[in-house]
């Protein structure tokens, strides 16, 4: 993956962005599945958090050394679906990812809990290959001697997802429920946008 510049989301569907979710710097921040391809072309997906978004993307962190990783190398080609239930509504980002800047990363790290900074640290397959109670000692002794924070790791990975598509699903009330959706042209890179069955 590299980082390349991306073409800004359209006007409309960056507003319903903004209305849809949290603020930035609210703490509480949404789950997405991320939907890969792995190396033998079959889908894979996991759950991860949203750490922010702008008009050029939807940003997410994660380990370096992590599969996910592995496979947006082999194929950056990615979604993200974020659910509502309670209201109902769904959104589905179709897109390719590239490594978020360095400054972003940076950022991201620091606003992160102190529980995610240190689990930065310590989520490793070899941690997760111990009994429980050495897993809670270590934590606990790992934690102990940061008193003062933790650092950024040279593992912490940033990635945006560039739309090509934004898919906004919202149910009907009273009527059948329908989805909008914009699609940027590969052609000349400007957006399209139509409403589909839901």
């Amino acid at each position: 993956m590299t980082f390349t510049a991306g073409r800004p989301m359209p006007d409309e569907a960056w507003a319903l962005l903004q209305a849809w979710l949290p603020s930035n710097d609210a703490p509480d921040r949404p789950l997405m599945t991320l939907s890969t391809i792995t190396p033998a072309g079959r889908p894979d997906a996991r759950a991860v958090l949203l750490t922010e978004y702008d008009e050029q993307g939807l940003y997410f962190h994660t380990d370096s050394g992590s599969a996910k990783v592995a496979q947006l190398a082999a194929e950056p080609h990615v979604a993200l679906t974020l659910l509502w239930p309670e209201l109902p509504r769904q959104l589905v980002v179709r897109g390719v990812a590239a490594i978020a800047p360095p400054d972003e990363s940076a950022w991201a790290y620091r606003a992160r809990s102190p529980y995610l900074q240190q689990l930065a640290w310590q989520n490793t397959p070899a941690f997760a290959e111990l009994p429980d109670s050495v897993r809670r000692e270590q934590w606990a002794e790992f934690a102990a001697a940061h008193p003062d924070g933790f650092e950024q790791p040279d593992t912490w990975f940033g990635v945006v997802v560039r739309p090509t598509e934004l898919t906004f699903w919202t149910p009907g009330v009273g009527t059948a429920s329908r989805r909008l959706r914009f699609t940027r042209s590969a052609d000349t890179g400007g957006w399209q946008s139509r409403l589909l069955s839901g």
